[in-house]
């Protein structure tokens, strides 16, 4: 009969599920699991904040398609992982969370002034998937094969187990049967019927002018090259949600940009026929209503999640279903028609919406011939887009920064997209670039972020360096929490905003910042830094941040009043207004 410690049960039921990396910080109170960590061929990678071990976690799964999980000790371990959880839930990455507990006797309720002590999992309940406690060593198995379940079953997201410290380290004689994942839950998901697929061809086939909106249930099933063949059979528009962007890459004509919102948004008023893959047609999509959406148009939704299909825009057929599977099903059936889909009305309508885009840009680009010192922030991911390998992986955080970056930085099918499109929260990118370099440690990753936002995590710059990972961080300084004064301005003196761009600093609440420089932060902590205050030093840095073969922070002075000042302002503004159609 074999001993075993209740953290030992987890490591190999784990291993057993090909977990290879956990992100989380050490403590006495799950001793009985990370121990066993390395034995069952899982390495512990700790940032050096939990919070961080959460974006860490989600990231990985993002990049990988595979399980992230993190663990955080009881109490103010817990406390602080928390608001990465709830980011990492809202964002729809697939995250186990173990965490350890006060022993058994003493929670679950507390006792009286139990240490360390706060209801852990009805915190966690309020917004994750699925949060319970382990009650005693036997039925460890039991709950974490549950947890497993709920992991896989629709719609990615948090999922979090904890068990008392009494039962993580007590080593128990025990006979324990591992079942294999495929013994437990679901290894084949959801597929559409005969009759859905058909119906979809039909509407598809039948359209004037159908379009395909993806969301990141595409990119969670590896659906990328599904969607492309799809979209060019069809000879359909493709158009994302925010958190769907990179679903097609941005050089297909077929594919438009969610950047330029005004396109999308007659895009999806001319289509009669949509086709929804994975997205719930949230708030950024404007909950899927007119004017920004035809009102009358016949609607497909495709969703693991049925919670999801039909909850915010009514449609004509709902499928519960794997988005890869049933756009391979969808092919075969498309395939089977040798007819051109493009008549010359159709083709007119790409043509208007793919010019529209075009003088889009052409307007965009007038940025990027601006180069004068302190730098206007367009030239930053436009530039490291030149740069970068086409597969790098691309964290964005930050406000202005976000908006900034979006507009300037081409996405392609090849590359992983990280940031908080869903939840915008900030200094999240620290984390998420970590995560992504453990899943891609062949290639630097890049994060492209604000002062503010680096400022909420700029320990994590010693994590990079001391677990090797090539992590570049593009901090664009501006001494000032800018989308903030920017709505401020408008609040306190909108007649002065429009005609100075700026009010003085004394007419803003709280909004500026001091100066952190962030190379010589990176230096003092092993890592690589450059300055760049002048265009023409921006370039040679870019280059060294990639032949030095470490994490790299580059701080970089960019104008205070043209990073305020970041395109599609007033289409963010709108967006926080109830649609007036239905």
């Amino acid at each position: 009969m074999a001993t075993m410690s209740g953290g030992e049960v987890v490591a190999k039921m784990l291993a057993k599920e090909g977990v290879d990396n956990i992100f989380g910080i050490i403590d006495g109170t799950y001793f009985g699991f990370y121990s066993n960590l390395q034995k069952n061929g899982i390495e512990l990678i700790s940032p050096r904040h939990e919070t961080s071990a959460a974006h860490m976690a989600g990231a990985y799964a993002r990049v990988t398609n595979r399980l992230g999980v993190c663990m955080a000790s009881n109490g103010p371990g817990v406390a602080n992982i928390l608001p990465g959880l709830v980011v990492e839930e809202a964002e729809g990455n697939r995250v186990l969370c173990i965490t350890s507990a006060r022993r058994t006797g003493i929670m679950y309720p507390d006792r009286g002034g139990t240490y360390q002590c706060f209801d852990q999992t009805s915190t966690i309940k309020q917004f994750a998937k699925w949060s319970e406690a382990v009650p005693s060593f036997d039925r460890i198995p039991e709950m974490l094969r549950m947890a497993l379940r709920k992991c896989y079953e629709g719609r990615p997201g948090v999922v979090h187990l904890d068990i008392p410290e009494n039962i993580m380290n007590t080593k128990v004689s025990c006979e324990l049967n591992f079942w294999e994942p495929s013994q437990y839950r679901m290894l084949e998901l959801p597929k559409a019927s005969n009759y859905q697929i058909e119906r979809t061809a039909e509407l598809l086939k039948s359209a004037t002018f159908p379009i395909i909106h993806a969301g990141s249930g595409v990119i969670h099933a590896g659906a990328k090259k599904e969607l492309t063949e799809v979209a060019e059979k069809l000879q359909a528009m493709v158009t994302t949600s925010w958190a769907g962007r990179g679903a097609m890459s941005e050089d297909n004509p077929l594919m438009l940009p969610m950047v330029h919102i005004e396109t999308n948004n007659n895009v999806r008023n001319d289509a009669d026929v949509v086709l929804v893959l994975g997205s719930r047609l949230g708030e950024t999509d404007w909950w899927g209503k007119a004017p920004y959406w035809n009102a009358h148009q016949t609607v497909i939704q495709v969703d693991l999640e049925p919670s999801i299909l039909g909850a915010n825009k009514p449609a004509e057929l709902l499928v519960q279903a794997d988005i890869k599977a049933f756009l391979q099903e969808l092919l075969v059936v498309l395939n089977r028609d040798t007819e051109s889909v493009m008549d010359t009305n159709r083709k007119q309508m790409i043509e208007k919406h793919i010019a529209s885009k075009r003088a889009h840009r052409k307007k965009l680009n007038e940025h990027t011939a601006d180069k004068n010192s302190p730098l206007n922030p367009a030239q930053i991911p436009h530039m490291a887009n030149q740069i970068f390998p086409k597969n790098t992986p691309l964290v964005i955080d930050g406000g202005n920064t976000a908006i900034w970056s979006n507009f300037y930085y081409e996405v392609n099918d090849e590359m992983p997209l990280l940031s908080t499109f869903k939840f915008g929260m900030l200094g999240a990118g620290v984390g998420q670039a970590l995560g992504a370099a453990v899943a891609k440690p062949e290639q630097p990753v890049l994060c492209i972020i604000g002062d503010g936002a680096m400022g909420f995590h700029p320990q994590e710059i010693e994590t990079a360096v001391r677990n090797n990972l090539h992590v570049v961080y593009i901090v664009l300084c501006d001494k000032q929490w800018g989308m903030v004064k920017m709505n401020q301005h408008f609040a306190l003196r909108p007649i002065k905003t429009m005609l100075k761009k700026t009010l003085d600093p004394h007419e803003s609440i709280n909004a500026d910042l001091g100066e952190i420089r962030f190379d010589l932060v990176a230096k003092a902590m092993g890592a690589h830094g450059e300055y760049v205050e002048t265009f023409d030093q921006l370039e040679q840095a870019l280059l060294t941040s990639i032949s030095v073969g470490k994490c790299t922070v580059i701080h970089t002075e960019v104008d205070p009043v043209k990073h305020m000042w970041a395109p599609g302002l007033r289409f963010f503004k709108d967006m926080h207004a109830e649609p007036k159609g239905k």
